[in-house]
């Protein structure tokens, strides 16, 4: 273990030392109950892509009702509200996000089975809101001031084509952040240093179309799309840094016995260097624009057939040293719990944040869940305080506590 490994592990042995800290812990331990109650009821709350607006409102009243200053809604959708503490400037934030994946009409009633809760959406990202809420609880009983202010922020649009944009408007219209945590379901010492970008585009293919014997001839849109998905297919990408793509989704032509006029794709990118997708970026492209050209080159008919290319997803990719500050402060507090830290990438709000270089991190609620995304999502409340716990512990390390201890990973103080 290096020296820094050593100075983290001795900062949060002080810190669990002060009895407001431990004050704090026991509390989570005592709030488990109503935490997986309010888990619950959040969650029967729709929150569908684009329409988070009614479970927005109940976590505004959460917010108000436990203490939280300045609790507003801004123009995005994020609902904001603040723990002052002894400096405003650099706030750190601790998050969780509204919205599901879960399309409007879909049947959200929790079912409990032998003490798993069942219900779409009950662990990603209901466990995080309720860690939120929990925080602020354990926070306000034990007299906790931190040193700098902590922000709460409930985000819009960390799913699928919400594409990140409730926190790029917060990173947009706050200039005063100077640490990032997301809190998502899973086993509590899963640290998340590394944001995988990730660019998404639509890509409809049109042409004039006909009968398919008696136009026979023309170029057809789905053949330019088949040629492009082969040659896409066909692309090499690196294992290091891990580098991937798909073509999720095609549709188009009108019937059998048709000359398509219309077909589109929906393809995705990701890698963990913003280089490396940038490049995979630009020989897919070059992919598509070659398909148009070779179907219509089949034929010799002149350029029928085009590709409208419309980006509709851009996730930052980004990553941090293993011995980054935020990232050695992290191990320190799952080791303090005899837990075993494990590093995953993923795309999470934390994007934004390691793009700009700030120092962010998306961590484990707590609790076993499983089928997320899917209508069979569940959540095992089982000692999932201990994600509440290690959230708790790092998010103090960040801020800081007031005339105890100063912030580990702000080093202007």
């Amino acid at each position: 273990m290096d020296s820094r490994a050593r100075d983290d592990e001795q900062i949060i042995r002080n810190m669990v030392d002060l009895p407001a800290v431990k004050a704090a812990l026991h509390f989570l331990v005592a709030d488990h109950e109503p935490t997986t109650s309010e888990q619950i009821e959040l969650t029967s709350i729709p929150a569908p892509p684009f329409q988070e607006t009614a479970k927005g409102l109940w976590m505004t009243n959460r917010f108000q009702t436990l203490g939280l200053k300045d609790v507003h809604t801004d123009a995005e959708g994020n609902v904001i509200g603040f723990l002052p503490g002894a400096v405003d400037e650099k706030k750190i934030v601790i998050s969780a996000h509204l919205d599901t994946v879960f399309p409007e009409g879909t049947v959200i009633t929790p079912v409990i089975k032998q003490g798993i809760i069942y219900a779409p959406g009950i662990s990603d990202d209901g466990r995080g809101l309720a860690v939120l809420l929990t925080l602020i609880r354990a926070l306000h009983a034990s007299k906790i001031k931190p040193k700098h202010t902590l922000m709460f922020v409930a985000t819009v649009g960390e799913e699928g084509l919400g594409d990140l944009r409730g926190v790029k408007a917060l990173f947009k219209t706050h200039t005063d952040i100077g640490a990032f945590l997301s809190v998502e379901p899973g086993l509590p010492g899963q640290i998340t240093a590394t944001a995988v970008g990730s660019h998404r585009y639509k890509v409809t293919f049109k042409g004039p179309g006909g009968h398919s014997f008696g136009n026979f001839g023309l170029p057809s849109a789905v053949h330019a799309l088949g040629r492009a998905i082969t040659a896409i297919s066909d692309l090499s990408v690196p294992a290091d840094p891990v580098t991937t793509f798909t073509v999720g989704t095609i549709r188009g032509g009108t019937s059998i016995n048709s000359i398509a006029q219309h077909a589109q794709m929906g393809l995705d990118m990701r890698s963990i260097s913003q280089e490396a997708l940038l490049d995979l970026e630009e020989r897919a492209l070059k992919c598509i624009h070659q398909a148009v050209k070779a179907e219509n080159d089949r034929w010799g008919k002149g350029t029928l057939i085009q590709a409208e290319v419309t980006q509709v997803g851009d996730r930052p990719a980004g990553d941090q040293n293993h011995d980054a500050p935020a990232v050695s402060i992290a191990f320190a507090v799952a080791r303090s719990f005899g837990l075993k830290p494990v590093l995953i990438p993923m795309s999470t709000d934390a994007n934004v944040a390691i793009s700009l270089g700030i120092p962010a991190l998306t961590l484990s609620g707590g609790g076993q869940s499983g089928g997320e995304h899917t209508l069979e999502e569940y959540y095992n409340p089982e000692g999932a305080h201990l994600g509440a716990q290690t959230v708790l512990l790092i998010a103090l390390a960040f801020s800081g506590i007031d005339k105890e201890l100063p912030s580990a990973i702000l080093m202007s103080e």
